[in-house]
């Protein structure tokens, strides 16, 4: 893909402000959701303080990978089975940032271990035959978000509505004129004029549902600022986010943890950060074929590794909530083809000042879901169809290849999951592996079956020179991989 700005790239000041509110809107209003997820369970989580976990995870993760990977990271959805098991069973603050702590412990190990012996390994474990249906589904499985948003604004079955389905497209719609026939101005900004314009729309219908009193074009949710603005006080202005860990500090021994329950917690939580490496993995070499570069070898998967697992940390630290590579800032990149890690890093700090910005977030939690759901069609769909970029060069005339691609498709659209043991209180499953980690796995395994093919056969093979990641600086080893 040709890139406007690359990765090194400084596109001025106010570019790069635009550029990284842009990345903001992207990225805010999953990150915001998981908070209030998990508040419905009974911990009371504040979404600012999310936010200023994900900036803060943000610029860590950029830190560790040498400013050479332009991804934001946000709150993680995967977890959110764990961190419900964890506030059900009563483990308190200090259990969600203790959990988050092991499953970022799992990276960091991984990530020494391949400082090591380098990673190699990963192209020859995941060939494009495995990798590129791999990424299409993790924007296929991301889709229902985008449509459920869109069909129920974000509320239940009994709320769908064609209006918030025709706010959905116009918003979706406008991102696709500005993106391909807007002016040059207007190409890098989709996202922002597409969201605007969607929110504006939803805005007049709202005034027009209340001075008919039809409740169907009801469509903005004012209780944010209700809440923010109903008694004018200087936290309507400027708050001091509620941090996860002066919760816990606050509430110490009100949710006691003995060493049942801290064994417990690296039971629903380490699992996770097994799960998460093949979305992460999946992630950079996704990103990879977006800005023409394999993040895998420079900065290095133990750098983007390393990067992930504190960032998970210190989102937990502040905010409650792990914090993973987010499609939706991939998705920005693609389709901006800005790659500038500037923006990113301007976006996460953003995200930190912002976060004390009581009216800011009020206005973020008003944005109708629909209208997110309509701007998200365009960032899945960019993330599914890089997926099928991948297997341009792979020869699906071949079984050996179709059963791969077909096996990790079916498994990962179908939802198929691997789920372990019974949680006492919650009544699921003690630990489930994710569809996109299942779909994987199976793939894995119809790849080893199928077999190697011959290198005359294999289409892709081509001859690249490999750096360990402990040894950047030593003679190249000549391997051959997809």
């Amino acid at each position: 893909m040709k890139l406007i700005y690359g990765i090194s790239d400084n596109p001025g000041l106010r570019k790069t402000l635009i550029f990284a509110f842009q990345q903001m809107i992207s990225i805010m209003a999953a990150t915001l959701l998981v908070p209030m997820i998990i508040t419905a369970e009974g911990l009371t989580m504040d979404p600012s303080a999310a936010l200023f976990g994900a900036g803060a995870g943000t610029l860590v993760y950029i830190f560790c990978t040498k400013r050479k990977s332009p991804v934001f990271l946000g709150s993680s959805f995967t977890f959110l089975g764990a961190m419900t098991a964890a506030a059900q069973q009563n483990y308190g603050y200090w259990g969600l940032i203790i959990g988050v702590v092991f499953a970022g412990a799992v990276y960091i190990i991984i990530s020494v271990i391949t400082k090591f012996i380098g990673s190699g390994w990963v192209n020859k474990l995941l060939p494009a035959v495995v990798i590129g249906p791999v990424v299409t589904i993790i924007g296929l499985g991301l889709s229902p978000t985008a449509t459920q948003w869109m069909m129920y604004n974000g509320g239940d079955e009994t709320t769908y509505g064609l209006i918030s389905i025709v706010c959905g497209l116009i918003t979706f719609f406008t991102i696709v004129l500005t993106s391909t026939k807007g002016s040059k101005t207007f190409k890098l900004i989709p996202f922002i004029v597409g969201i605007g314009a969607g929110y504006v729309f939803t805005l007049i219908l709202t005034g027009i549902g209340y001075a008919a009193n039809v409740d169907a074009l009801k469509l903005v949710d004012f209780k944010p600022f209700t809440d923010a603005f109903g008694t004018i006080t200087f936290a309507s202005f400027l708050r001091l986010p509620d941090f996860t860990f002066l919760k816990a500090i606050e509430t110490n021994g009100t949710y006691p943890l003995d060493g049942a329950a801290i064994g417990n917690l690296a039971l629903l939580f380490a699992p996770i950060g097994v799960v998460e490496l093949a979305q992460h993995i999946a992630d950079h070499k996704n990103l990879g074929t977006i800005v023409e570069k394999d993040l895998i070898k420079d900065p290095g998967l133990s750098r983007t590794l390393m990067g992930d697992g504190l960032g998970s940390i210190v989102g937990a630290f502040f905010g409650g909530c792990a914090n993973t590579t987010y499609g939706e800032s991939i998705g920005c990149v693609a389709i901006t083809k800005n790659a500038s890690v500037i923006s990113i890093m301007t976006a996460a700090l953003g995200c930190i000042v912002l976060a004390f910005f009581t009216p800011f977030v009020a206005v973020i939690n008003t944005i109708p879901k629909c209208v997110m759901g309509g701007a998200c069609i365009a960032m899945y769909g960019f993330i599914a169809v890089s997926g099928l970029q991948m297997l341009k060069k792979v020869d699906l005339g071949d079984n050996r290849n179709l059963f791969v691609v077909a096996s990790i498709l079916v498994c990962g659209i179908g939802g198929l999951t691997f789920n372990f043991g019974k949680n006492g209180i919650s009544g699921g499953a003690a630990f489930s592996i994710t569809s996109v980690a299942a779909a994987l796995i199976v793939g894995l395994i119809t790849n080893l079956i199928v077999g190697k093919r011959p290198a005359e056969e294999e289409s892709g093979m081509v001859i690249v020179e490999e750096y360990p990641d402990s040894a950047e600086n030593s003679e190249p080893e000549k391997t051959e991989t997809k």
